[in-house]
């Protein structure tokens, strides 16, 4: 397996792991950048990058356009502005949150094949959602309705697969992936059923679309929301690398150094299911993004989560920016959902991981 090293020769220690983890960060968050300036330029109008930089520049100067009106038609500060760049950075958070997510569930359950779609928790989200659209919800917690719905799915989902993974007693790998399919399954079914026996039209055809994901009604007042959770669970997380380098060590020599295995794997189970709730709300569900990215990000600076965690939060922006810009540009007269994108990236890479843990 490739490891990214900027240490020379065989310098290693704690000063080496910092100006690797630095480097690392460096690299991402350039193109981070690079990525977000190139993609708020594809889709349906062809914008040069010149004209959006001056449009981004002018709207964050508060400058009135009306100055650069004669170089521009009117129409472009309302596609870069309102309409590609939201989308872009809630393309960035979510990508960023299911990636972080998949990282920390996968040190959790000590298991590769882990991830918020896998393990149920997207699932039991999307069918909190559907609840919360198709029959009400929103009544029962106001504004954020489908937030709250979401949330209360996907802790359902974690909670049934932890419970059914634990049956007959201790835990394992295959009897916490079982329990996610399991979990995936029963949560999808009953989303489906609400969906068929609906008789709102045109909430079903939301739904439907919402369900393979759609970043199409991003704006900036959905943003903060989703920024704010998944900022700071980010965060977080970033404190807990020691915890998360301990736990995939194994549950009896975590808690000969201190750690209690149990009691920490439900309080990151927790998190992980309110990250995905909120980002499910927003913008639906996205397969495989939080198991692709953090073994890519794993395959270049190993499973060390002091670089772990920030590769795979600025890696999955990325990784994620770039699936909506193909899923905006790949049809001349419409736009794909981007869950079927990543899908058709993740099936692969999954089966491909499979076979790879089999033969290995």
């Amino acid at each position: 397996m490739i490891k990214l090293s900027v240490c020379p020769g065989k310098q290693s220690g704690p000063d080496c792991s910092l100006r690797s983890t630095r480097s690392l960060i460096v690299l991402l968050g350039t193109a981070l950048i690079l990525s977000m300036v190139t993609a708020v330029c594809f889709g349906a109008v062809t914008i040069s990058p010149l004209y959006s930089f001056q449009i981004i520049l002018y709207k964050l100067s508060s400058l009135d356009p009306g100055q650069i009106t004669t170089v521009l038609p009117a129409t472009y500060f309302d596609i870069v502005w309102d309409l590609r760049l939201p989308r872009i950075l809630l393309a960035a958070i979510a990508g960023a949150g299911l990636s972080v997510c998949g990282a920390v569930m996968q040190a959790s359950v000590q298991n590769p094949l882990a991830d918020p779609y896998i393990l149920g928790v997207s699932a039991g989200a999307s069918l909190g959602a559907t609840f919360a659209i198709l029959l009400g919800g929103t009544s029962l917690f106001g504004s954020f309705g489908i937030i709250a719905c979401a949330f209360i799915g996907a802790l359902a989902a974690a909670a049934l697969v932890m419970s059914l993974s634990t049956l007959g007693g201790s835990s394992s790998t295959v009897k916490i992936v079982l329990s996610g399919t399991i979990a995936n399954a029963f949560f999808l079914s009953l989303a489906n059923f609400i969906i068929y026996f609906s008789n709102n039209t045109q909430g079903i055809s939301n739904v439907t679309f919402w369900n393979m994901g759609s970043l199409a009604a991003a704006s900036w007042q959905t943003l903060l929301m989703p920024a704010i959770t998944v900022l700071l669970g980010s965060l977080y997380l970033l404190s807990q690398t020691r915890t998360l380098n301990t736990l995939m060590l194994g549950e009896e020599t975590a808690l000969t150094l201190g750690v209690n295995a149990p009691r920490v794997r439900y309080r990151y189970m927790l998190l992980t299911a309110l990250l995905t709730a909120v980002i499910v709300s927003a913008c639906g569900t996205f397969a495989f993004v939080g198991l692709i990215i953090p073994h890519i990000v794993r395959g270049f600076v190993g499973a060390d989560h002091r670089r772990l965690i920030p590769g795979t939060v600025l890696g999955g922006a990325v990784f994620l920016i770039w699936a909506d810009t193909l899923s905006r540009t790949i049809l001349s007269n419409g736009e794909l959902p981007i869950g079927i994108i990543t899908s058709l990236i993740g099936a692969p890479f999954f089966m491909y991981i499979l076979i790879k843990r089999t033969f290995s």
